[in-house]
C-alpha cells in the first residue's frame, strides 16, 4: 500500500506538471517509472513490480474494453476497407522488414530475427488510448487509431504463434507441424471470441433493465476480472477476451455499452496512470550496453514498418486524407502486447530443451524489446498528440 501511494502521488505530479511543459501525461509516467524503477533509484525493485503485476492485467483489461466499444459496426462499415488493409499492411510490412533487415545484418541470428519480426508486428493500444483520452479526440483518424490497434493485436498473436512454433521446431530439432500450429491459433482465437459473447450475453441479462450505476459497475466488473482469469487459467489472450465482449456489447446492447463506459471513464485514470508508471519502472536503461547497435536497427526497421505499411494501407484503402497523411505517426508504442511476448519469450525459450542457444537468444530479445520500449513510449505519445492536433480531433486546448 506504501508503493501504490508513491506511484498515485508520482501519477499526480505529472498530472500538474504535463500541460505546463507540453508532454502527453503518459510520457510522463513513463519517465517517472523509469526514475523511480529498477534503472536508477530502485524504489520500485523487481520484487515490488511482481507484487503489483495485478494492477498492470486489470489496467489491460480495462484499455480492452475502452477499445472495444469503440469498436461499432455502423462505423466500420464506412472505413471498414481502409482499416482491414492498413492492419494488414502495417503488421505485415513491419514483420517481414524487421526480419529481413535483421538476418540482413545479423546473419548469424535467423531465429531472433524471426521473433523479433512477430513481436515487432504488435502495437501497444494502451498508450495510444491514453493521449485519445487526455486529449478527448474524435473523428475519422481517431476511430481508425482505435479500430486498428484493436485488430492489430489479433493479427500480431496469430503472427507470433506461427514464429515461435517455427523456432521451437528449429531449436529442438523436431517439424514445424503447421496444421497444428494453424489448429492452436484458430482454437485459442475461438476461444476468446466466444468468452467474450458469453459475458456480453449474460451482462445483456441480468443488467439491462437495472437503472443504479452502482450496480452496473459491479455486473461490469465482475464481466471483466472474469475473463481476465478465465483467459488466463486456458492460455487465451485476455485482451481479444475483453474487446470481443466490449464491441459484441456495443453493437446489441449500445444503451447499457455508454453506460458502461461512463462508468469505466470514473476509474479507469487510476489504473492507466499506474500502468503506465508500472512499465517504465520494468524498464533498465542500462541494457543499452548489451543490445548495441542491433536495438537500434530493430528499433529503426520497426518504425519504418509500421509508418509506410500504414500509410500504403490507408492509400489502397482509400482513407480519408487526414488519416493516409498520419496513421503511420501514431502506431509506434509497443509496450503492453510486445513486452508481455517478449516476456513469454524469456519464460518459454530459458527450458532446458531449447539449449544455450535458446536462453541467449531469449536474453537479447528482452533486453532488445526493454530498450526499444523506452523510446517508443517518450516518442509514440507526442507523435500521437502531434497528429491528433494538426487534425483537429484533439479537443483539450492546452494552457
Amino acid at each position: 500500500f506504501i508503493y501504490l501511494g508513491i506511484i498515485f502521488f508520482a501519477a499526480f505530479i505529472i498530472k500538474q506538471t504535463s500541460r505546463k511543459v507540453k508532454i502527453p501525461e503518459v510520457t510522463g509516467y513513463v519517465l517517472i517509472g523509469v526514475l523511480l524503477g529498477v534503472s536508477l533509484l530502485r524504489i520500485l525493485g523487481p520484487q515490488v513490480l511482481d507484487q503489483l503485476s495485478a494492477v498492470s492485467t486489470v489496467a489491460l483489461g480495462i484499455i480492452a474494453f475502452i477499445i472495444g466499444v469503440e469498436l461499432r459496426l455502423d462505423v466500420i462499415r464506412k472505413l471498414g476497407r481502409s482499416i482491414l488493409l492498413i492492419v494488414l499492411f502495417e503488421c505485415l510490412t513491419t514483420f517481414f522488414l524487421v526480419y529481413l533487415v535483421l538476418l540482413k545484418v545479423f546473419p548469424g541470428n535467423p531465429y531472433m530475427a524471426l521473433l523479433l519480426g512477430s513481436v515487432a508486428s504488435a502495437t501497444a493500444p494502451a498508450a495510444t488510448v491514453a493521449v485519445i483520452k487526455q486529449y478527448r479526440a474524435k473523428g475519422d483518424l481517431t476511430f481508425t487509431i482505435m479500430a486498428v490497434v484493436g485488430i492489430d493485436d489479433a493479427l500480431a498473436l496469430i503472427i507470433f504463434v506461427f514464429a515461435s512454433g517455427i523456432v521451437k521446431a528449429g531449436l529442438t530439432g523436431g517439424d514445424a507441424r503447421m496444421i497444428l500450429i494453424i489448429g492452436k491459433t484458430v482454437l485459442s482465437i475461438g476461444e476468446s471470441i466466444a468468452l467474450g459473447w458469453a459475458a456480453a450475453w449474460v451482462l445483456r441479462r441480468l443488467a439491462g433493465r437495472l437503472r443504479e450505476t452502482e450496480a452496473i459497475q459491479l455486473m461490469l466488473a465482475a464481466a471483466v476480472m472474469a475473463l481476465l482469469g478465465i483467459s488466463e487459467v486456458l492460455g487465451n489472450s485476455e485482451l481479444l477476451a475483453v474487446m470481443a465482449f466490449g464491441s459484441i456489447l456495443v453493437n446489441t446492447a449500445p444503451t447499457l455499452a455508454k453506460r458502461g463506459s461512463s462508468v469505466v471513464d470514473n476509474f479507469s485514470p487510476l489504473f492507466l496512470a499506474a500502468f503506465f508508471l508500472l512499465g517504465g519502472a520494468h524498464l533498465d536503461v542500462r541494457v543499452l550496453s548489451q543490445v548495441g547497435v542491433m536495438g537500434l536497427v530493430y528499433f529503426a526497421a520497426r518504425s519504418s514498418g509500421k509508418i509506410g505499411g500504414a500509410s500504403l494501407g490507408a492509400i489502397l484503402g482509400r482513407a480519408p486524407k487526414k488519416v493516409r497523411k498520419f496513421i503511420g505517426l501514431t502506431l509506434l508504442p509497443q509496450v503492453g502486447v510486445a513486452l508481455a511476448l517478449a516476456l513469454s519469450i524469456n519464460k518459454e525459450f530459458t527450458q532446458p530443451q531449447y539449449g544455450a542457444a535458446g536462453t541467449e537468444m531469449a536474453h537479447y530479445i528482452i533486453n532488445i524489446l526493454l530498450f526499444t520500449t523506452i523510446i517508443t513510449e517518450i516518442v509514440g505519445p507526442l507523435l500521437t498528440k502531434f497528429a491528433l492536433q494538426r487534425t483537429g480531433e484533439a479537443k483539450t486546448v492546452e494552457q
